[in-house]
């Protein structure tokens, strides 16, 4: 008798992915004013994954929560979730304040006690900070297993193997629930919310909480010194033999 899923999905609201960032004048981090916000990518991957796995095993599935740490403009994204096929919402409001990967882990560890999540699946990055260290600190603060970079997963009772890509072919990982997976760009194409399921969106539970209420505080391990545009690269130079390209290569002193 496999036991029912309890999911849980972390999603973050950042830049929309086709939007450039720029650098704002204070080079402090980057411009937000004005700027297009939406669900990280990768975050809509691991959404994806839970409401597939729900319509691929009928019954298996007793719930999928998503829950945002962020402003609290991030209840858009956690609409959209709801649009999508989540059945509930969490929303941890920090205000403007930048939670820093091991906040964010100990934030979900509470939510995941608070919520009897047996299963939780989400991105291995946020395009704003690139960390890919969420997932991993999860695990280590839950003592669960692990699966990262997931680009496929298979269910089976109480198992979920999971396909990883790697340097020179595939990785295979098999563990039993309660389980951390993290999902790669190319586990699926994440569906678009049609308007009715917006619609319904707004009726939907969406809690509310501060980050006192779940006993954390909120602690700063970095410090951003400045950001800066990476330098212009310069063009590069087309060469017509082997014994150029060596030629070239000696100039600058490169071998």
């Amino acid at each position: 008798m496999s036991s029912k899923l309890k999911i849980l999905v972390p999603v973050k609201r950042v830049i929309d992915f086709a939007i450039k960032p720029r650098i704002n004048k204070a080079q402090t981090g980057v411009e937000t004013k004005g700027v297009k916000f939406s669900i990280n990518p990768f975050c809509d991957i691991a959404l994806e994954e839970s409401i597939r796995i729900r319509e691929a095993h009928k019954g298996l599935v007793e719930k999928i929560h998503a829950v945002s740490i962020g402003p609290t403009k991030a209840q858009d994204i956690l609409r959209t979730a709801l649009a999508k096929g989540a059945d509930s919402t969490t929303l941890i409001d920090v205000g403007d304040e930048e939670v820093e990967p091991l906040t964010v882990a100990k934030l979900l560890q509470k939510t995941v006690e608070k919520e009897d999540s047996n299963l939780v699946i989400l991105g291995k990055q946020a395009i704003d900070d690139d960390s890919n260290q969420t997932g991993q600190m999860l695990a280590g603060l839950l003592n669960w297993p692990q699966a990262t970079n997931a680009s496929k997963v298979e269910i089976d009772g109480d198992n979920i193997t999971v396909t990883r890509e790697i340097d020179g072919g595939s990785d295979t990982l098999r563990a039993k629930l309660p389980m951390i997976v993290t999902t790669d760009l190319r586990l699926n194409e994440p569906r678009y919310a049609s308007l009715p399921n917006i619609m319904k969106a707004k009726k939907k539970p969406l809690e509310k909480l501060k980050v006192s209420d779940l006993g954390i505080e909120l602690s700063k391990r970095l410090e951003t010194l400045k950001v800066e545009e990476p330098p212009q690269r310069e063009a590069g130079v087309k060469v017509e033999s082997v014994d150029e390209l060596i030629s070239k290569l000696k100039e600058l002193k490169a071998i």
